[in-house]
């Protein structure tokens, strides 16, 4: 259950006022819910350090838990962030996966003897594992959208500006939230982004090559902004070769002439210079600047006074053309390119693109904060320009690819976790799916609402609708009076006339009393309501993996310090989703030529990452030591790229307590080392 409630906006109005022009406009089905929601606030809970890395005296954090829950915190916190990037779904009903990569078997001497050769990624052996489902309402993405925007908003510096990632299918009414967040005056561009040159699959329209990104500021008369060029791609490239063909043979090299009348009339510029008549509106530049390019050789003047005078702009000094709103040179993330390697975010964006935006928008020591962070493009490049960062994503995916990312970056941060009172298997999506199953009788029901998961069929009571909050919906977390009044005014007089009793599942709770009193005293339904706590069904979902090892000191080794062996490792929910695939194959291959995934005994085949802490053998996780093995099989010591490939065992310089091991889909289990 949160702690406290903190406002989206430092003085609540009542009845959200501010939701004016978002109800008038749009007219959604939930608008009022959303409005329930703000007033309500946003829910703190608990935040748990998982791992430091580094000294991290900047205060860089990786955050894994929902938008709204982690500005609540970053607001309790006092901490403000300069600049915001957020690449969120773009509710184009497509579900996303990652390539899950079976490693290469350390206990099979033909592989160790494939050390040195490069393997052909073609020949690995990999299954697909859905990382999340972008398939919205409207109406639910739209709130789901405007709460987010207003968590956002709450922990924004006065000069802060941020950046919003999304295409056609919802681009033109997220303008409009963010019109009714920022203000209109505030929108500082609209960016086009051409993400790829053609597309194959365009056979009855244009081909769609761009994203849209919308640039707001808190104040648009105050924001961070620095002008960049272009000089490396091909329309500058074009450009300095039809200009730049004058050369004084001076060793200044080439230049182009650049004429100095102004468009606009400025009579405070009108001047003679060197015998020189004034352009009728008068010169770009005061005097003193044209006299300083005139001592330095760098002013083409006229033998004929009524001619214009002009600028050298040399070639070596030319930064290049300044960067438009309309982006053609950044290319997206090629899927063989190093910054790919080992990531398989299918909606990665390219460090090119964040480096722009990053350098443009914000200075050196500033934060720039990513709410949905997915690989961690924008904390990686924000690192590396000198900037403060936080990346906060709701799937565990996500924190252990940003976490390995920055460690061989070497930068440094904190882990984070809200405990929020779930336990996510993976990712929401898989979750919701697998809560689906763990419910005993629930089965889907067409005649039902989407709000509800389904039902449950009774002999003596018939169907009862069964309610489930959404993982990914902060909002529908907490069963209070909001929500509830909701199911009753709401979702239950939708139903059918025979439904007497509905099952309403909550993960957090204002109190099951206060609840059932709530029901009672509002007596407008004749159907039973159950309550159910959810957590007892996702205490199900979590099943820990299974490791043999021994640790030893290794006092006759040239490495000294300590080895631990893994002997076997045995991951129930991996081996559930090879078999999935093996029998998908072979339906759809038949017999002939299927080749399915096989795991050896010792397993080792199903681990991507070890860590050692030397340190504790409790509480925050120290990792003193650590190995991942990339989808090559190939080994990465403490950060450090290898051409080695993984022996089965860990090494250390101190004595370990305590042996991490994530399986290949993401999942983390620790064993204490006796």
């Amino acid at each position: 259950m949160p702690i406290k409630y903190i406002p989206f906006i430092p003085e609540p109005v009542e009845g959200q006022a501010v939701l004016g022009n978002f109800n008038r406009i749009l007219k959604y089905k939930g608008t009022n819910d959303v409005s329930m929601v703000l007033q309500r606030g946003m829910p703190l809970y608990e935040m748990e350090k998982q791992e430091t890395v580094g000294d991290n005296t900047d205060g860089n954090m990786v955050i894994r838990g929902e938008c709204v829950s982690a500005c609540a915190y970053l607001k309790e916190q006092g901490i403000q962030v300069d600049l915001v990037y957020i690449d969120p779904p773009f509710a184009s009903g497509a579900d996303y996966a990652k390539q899950v990569y079976i490693r290469r078997n350390p206990k099979v001497a033909a592989a160790i003897a494939q050390a040195e050769q490069e393997l052909d990624i073609d020949e690995l052996k990999a299954f697909e594992e859905k990382m999340y489902g972008d398939v919205w309402d409207k109406e639910k993405y739209l709130n789901w959208m405007y709460e987010n925007l207003m968590a956002i908003k709450s922990v924004m510096s006065e000069t802060a500006t941020i950046f919003v990632h999304l295409d056609y299918h919802i681009i033109h009414y997220v303008k409009i939230l963010m019109d009714e967040v920022f203000g209109e005056d505030n929108l500082i561009n609209e960016i086009i982004w051409r993400r790829k040159q053609s597309v194959s699959w365009a056979t009855k329209q244009f081909g769609i090559t761009n994203d849209t990104i919308l640039w707001y500021a808190n104040d648009a008369d105050e924001y961070a902004f620095n002008q960049e060029y272009s000089l490396n791609d091909e329309n500058t490239q074009k450009y300095i070769a039809e200009r730049f063909v004058f050369d004084d043979n001076d060793g200044r090299g080439k230049y182009m002439k650049s004429p100095l009348v102004n468009s606009l009339y400025r009579p405070n510029l009108k001047y003679e210079f060197h015998g020189i008549q004034p352009p009728p509106n008068g010169w770009l530049y005061k005097q003193e600047h044209l006299e300083r390019w005139f001592q330095n050789g760098e002013l083409v003047m006229p033998s004929d006074p009524s001619k214009r005078i002009s600028r050298k702009i040399y070639l070596s000094t030319y930064q290049g053309q300044p960067i438009q709103n309309i982006w053609l040179d950044i290319p997206i993330a090629n899927p063989m390119s190093k910054e790919r390697l080992d990531v398989d975010y299918a909606t990665q964006k390219p460090e090119a693109l964040l480096e722009r935006i990053i350098k443009a928008s914000s200075n050196k020591g500033m934060l720039v904060a990513d709410f949905f962070g997915g690989s961690g493009v924008t904390a990686a490049v924000s690192s590396k320009l000198g900037r403060r960062f936080i990346h906060c994503d709701i799937g565990v995916n996500s924190i252990q690819t940003t976490r390995d990312r920055l460690k061989a970056d070497g930068a440094a941060f904190d882990v984070l976790e809200i405990k929020d009172g779930v336990q996510l298997f993976r990712n929401p999506v898989q979750t919701m799916d697998k809560i689906k199953t763990l419910i005993p009788g629930l089965k889907n029901e067409d005649s039902l609402d989407s709000f509800w998961a389904g039902a449950i069929s009774d002999s003596k009571l018939g169907m009862i609708p069964v309610y489930v909050p959404n993982l990914m919906d902060s909002s529908s977390k907490l069963l209070d009076e909001v929500t509830m009044n909701r199911i009753i005014h709401q979702a239950i007089p939708e139903l059918n006339s025979n439904v007497k009793k509905v099952i309403v599942y909550y993960i957090d709770i204002t109190g099951e009393d206060e609840i059932q009193r709530f029901i009672k005293e509002d007596d407008s339904t004749a159907v039973e309501i159950e309550l159910r706590d959810l957590k007892a069904v996702l205490d199900d979902v979590i099943i820990g993996d299974y490791a043999e090892f021994h640790a030893e000191e290794a006092q006759d080794d040239l490495f000294g310090g300590w080895r631990v062996t893994v002997d076997k490792f045995l991951s129930d929910r991996v081996m559930t989703k090879v078999h999935e695939y093996n029998e998908k194959a072979l339906l759809n291959a038949g017999k002939k030529g299927f080749k399915p995934l096989e795991i050896s005994d010792e397993g080792l085949e199903l681990i991507e990452y070890l860590s050692l802490d030397c340190t504790s053998a409790t509480g925050e996780w120290h990792s003193d030591s650590e190995i991942k093995i990339d989808k090559l099989g190939y080994v990465i010591l403490n950060g450090v790229k290898s051409k080695d490939f993984w022996d089965g065992t860990i090494t250390s310089e101190k004595k370990p307590l305590r042996l991490k091991i994530r399986n290949i889909c993401g999942d983390e289990t620790e064993w204490v080392i006796e």
